[in-house]
């Protein structure tokens, strides 16, 4: 089969392809799970999912080689998040091996739609945990539902890899303190879409968030992590319980530190001390890293390194994270899991 794409301008929007997995569980056990070739979901209307928000996803990709194969990036860590938003919400786990299973199903199935190595697209994954079945008082689902579906994508933030700027909001939260912050659940992105409307309708990519006890210190962007790198050659993240912990962040962290010498911290990054950075970016699976050219915080423009030039280090563990993922890199032990074809 010949897929005829425009491989190297994909964006980031939803294709239908061919084949998706589903597992249901029900009786106190998942069923063995399968492909299947329907995109819509058949659920009871009083599904928990539905009214009480029982859900939870993740993202990650699939990546073409230069050899033509096929590799996922640290898909056990994205499990294992999964299984802690599941934990948080009370839903039933998704069991590592399960997981990652799934995800090989989805890609080697839909392996023609995995863009060509040097297009700089990738094919994503959409793994998605839901409560469903007769319920309605509030309380957790009896039986569960877990998909994943995938689609070829390129840049989630318009542009790729060049800074764009961003919007510090001081008046909308993205999660409650010790609420949901920190797992992956729609409720979260719910939240966002109007601050992040009002921040693109003013002109900026995204809306970074500040901390919700006190508004004093950034947490993360809409739908990204923050980092800053400082002079001092420290490569600087924030740490908080309401912030999601990306997998790319904490991958970012580790080659800051172990390729390139760096000083990795997850620390506080208080908002009136932004002088201190001489590049910053937004990262993620999505985002991948987004460089910050400049932020807006109430009157007050900041820019960081360029408003159209991406930092050195930025692009520096840029292409050190995307060579391992697209295997042109050696990878840490376990970062990597090929897909057989």
């Amino acid at each position: 089969m010949t897929v005829q794409l425009d491989w190297e301008n994909l964006g980031f929007e939803y294709r239908k392809l061919p084949l998706r997995y589903i597992s249901y569980f029900k009786d106190g056990k998942w069923d063995e799970g399968t492909l299947v070739e329907d995109a819509q979901l058949h659920i009871s209307e009083s599904s928990p999912a539905l009214h009480y928000g029982q859900q939870a996803f993740e993202g990650l990709k699939a990546y073409r080689t230069k050899e033509g194969s096929i590799q996922l990036f640290r898909p056990d860590e994205n499990a294992k998040r999964l299984q802690r938003t599941a934990d948080r919400l009370l839903m039933e786990p998704v069991p590592t091996e399960k997981f990652i299973d799934a995800c090989k199903q989805v890609v080697k199935a839909n392996a023609d739609f995995v863009p060509p190595y040097g297009t700089g697209g990738t094919l994503y994954l959409r793994p998605l945990l839901i409560g469903v079945g007769d319920i309605i008082g509030v309380k957790p689902a009896e039986e569960y539902l877990f998909t994943v579906f995938a689609m070829p994508v390129g840049n989630y933030f318009k542009g790729g890899l060049a800074p764009t700027n961003f919007l510090i909001q001081d008046d909308y939260d993205r999660a409650a303190p010790n609420g949901t912050g920190a797992a992956k659940v729609g409720g979260n992105y719910a939240a966002s879409l109007l601050p992040g409307k009002k921040a693109k309708a003013a002109g900026f990519s995204d809306v970074i968030y500040l901390d919700p006890a006190t508004h004093t210190k950034i947490e993360e962007v809409g739908s990204a992590n923050f980092f800053g790198i400082t002079a001092e050659n420290e490569f600087i993240t924030p740490i908080s319980p309401s912030i999601l912990p990306s997998i790319t962040k904490y991958s970012l962290l580790y080659l800051a530190e172990h390729r390139f010498g760096m000083k990795a911290i997850e620390g506080d990054v208080f908002v009136d001390e932004l002088d201190k950075f001489t590049e910053a970016g937004a990262c993620g699976t999505a985002a991948v890293i987004s460089p910050i050219g400049g932020v807006q915080h109430g009157d007050d423009f900041h820019v960081f390194y360029s408003e159209t030039e991406v930092g050195p280090v930025t692009k520096k563990l840029y292409d050190e994270l995307t060579g391992i993922q697209f295997g042109d890199k050696e990878a840490p032990e376990g970062w990597i899991v090929p897909v057989d074809l």
